[in-house]
C-alpha cells in the first residue's frame, strides 16, 4: 500500500534539482528570481545567512541546520544580514562576477573574510498543471530550525552527505547529492505538517489522523467506487461528521477532492504515458469514456484529446 504523501509525490512528477554549493564570505546579498512550478530551497551547510521575502518585507534569520522551503517559487533574497536587504545583485550577476561555471562551488564575496556560509542551494520541480492542496495551502515559506535533528538522525547524516557530495567532482557525486536531495522535500513537509498542519485548511486534514485513514485509503484506490460514506467508514466517523469535518480541514467537500485529484491522475496518464480515453477513464473510476471527459473538460478547461496533443 502506497502511502498518501508518496503518491502525491509521484503522480505529480516532483523532481529535485540541485544548484549548487555556495562559499559566501564578508557582506553579500543575492537576489533569487521568481520561477513557476518550482519549491526553492536551501539548507544552511555551515554558518549562517538571511532570508528576505519581498512580497511581505519579511527577514528570517537561518542558522546552521536550518532548512527554508519557498514553496511557489517566489523571488526571495539571500543575504549575509539584515544589513544587506536593500543591496543585493541578481544571481545572474553574481553568476557572471564570480565566474561560476556550473561546476563546484560558487564563491562570492570578500576574500579578506574569515567567515563563510555553505548553502545547498536547488529546488523541486512538479509537472505542469500539477495542482494538490498539499503544496497550494503551504504558506510563503517553510522555515525547519535545526532540520537535521528534527527530521532524525537518518535525515542530518543524508544532509551531511549532500553537503560533501555536492559541487564536488566525485564520481556519481551529484547523482548521489541529486537523489538525496529529493527525500528532503517529502521529509520537511512531513515534519510540517505533523507540526504545524493543523493550523492551515487544506492541510490540517491530513493532520488528523481519522481523516488521513480515509485519503490514504483513496490514494491507495483511486479508481474504486467511492462515496462520502464509503470514506466515513475508513475514518471511523459518521457520514456527516466526516462530511463536516473534512470540509472544515480540507477547505472543500470530499467528493471535490476525489474529483480533483483524479484528473491529476488523468493528466499524468494523457501527457506522459499518451494512454487512450477509455483507459484513462477506467484508471480514473469512470464508467464510460463520455462520463469522464464531461467531468475533465470541466475541471481542466479543455478536452482530454485536446490536453493529449497539447502534452
Amino acid at each position: 500500500m502506497i502511502d498518501t504523501l508518496s503518491d502525491i509525490f509521484t503522480k505529480l512528477s516532483v523532481e529535485g534539482t540541485l544548484y549548487f554549493r555556495t562559499s559566501f564570505s564578508g557582506k553579500w546579498g543575492v537576489s533569487v528570481p521568481a520561477f513557476e512550478n518550482v519549491a526553492r530551497f536551501h539548507f544552511a551547510h555551515r554558518g549562517d545567512c538571511s532570508v528576505r521575502l519581498p512580497q511581505s518585507a519579511e527577514i528570517l534569520h537561518l542558522a546552521q541546520g536550518d532548512l527554508v522551503i519557498i514553496p511557489h517559487g517566489a523571488a526571495h533574497d539571500l543575504i549575509s544580514g539584515p544589513d544587506q536587504a536593500h543591496r543585493t545583485l541578481p544571481l545572474d550577476r553574481v553568476l557572471e562576477t564570480s565566474g561560476y561555471t556550473g561546476q563546484g562551488t560558487l564563491v562570492y564575496g570578500s576574500e579578506e573574510s574569515q567567515r563563510d556560509t555553505q548553502l545547498i542551494c536547488g529546488h523541486f520541480s512538479f509537472a505542469a498543471h500539477a495542482q494538490h492542496l498539499i503544496f497550494d495551502r503551504l504558506p510563503q515559506y517553510v522555515h525547519i530550525k535545526n532540520y537535521g535533528e528534527a527530521a532524525g538522525r537518518w535525515m542530518e547524516a543524508s544532509l551531511r552527505m549532500i553537503g560533501d557530495e555536492a559541487g564536488k567532482s566525485q564520481f556519481g557525486g551529484d547523482l548521489i547529492a541529486l537523489r538525496l536531495s529529493e527525500v528532503i522535500l517529502a521529509q520537511a513537509l512531513r515534519c510540517f505538517i505533523e507540526t504545524q498542519g493543523s493550523n492551515h485548511i487544506g492541510l490540517a486534514g491530513f493532520a488528523d489522523p481519522k481523516l488521513a485513514r480515509a485519503l490514504a485509503a483513496f490514494h491507495n484506490a483511486p479508481a474504486n467506487d467511492w462515496t462520502v460514506e464509503g470514506l466515513a467508514r475508513e475514518a471511523g466517523l459518521s457520514r456527516t461528521g466526516f462530511a463536516v469535518q473534512f470540509n472544515a480541514k480540507m477547505g472543500m467537500p470530499p467528493m471535490q477532492y476525489l474529483t480533483s485529484w483524479r484528473m491529476q491522475i488523468a493528466c499524468q496518464w494523457l501527457g506522459k504515458h499518451q494512454a487512450s480515453i477509455a483507459e484513462v477513464a477506467a484508471r480514473t473510476g469512470y464508467s464510460s469514456e463520455s462520463a469522464f471527459s464531461r467531468v475533465f473538460k470541466k475541471e481542466m478547461g479543455l478536452s482530454p484529446a485536446s490536453y493529449r496533443a497539447r502534452a
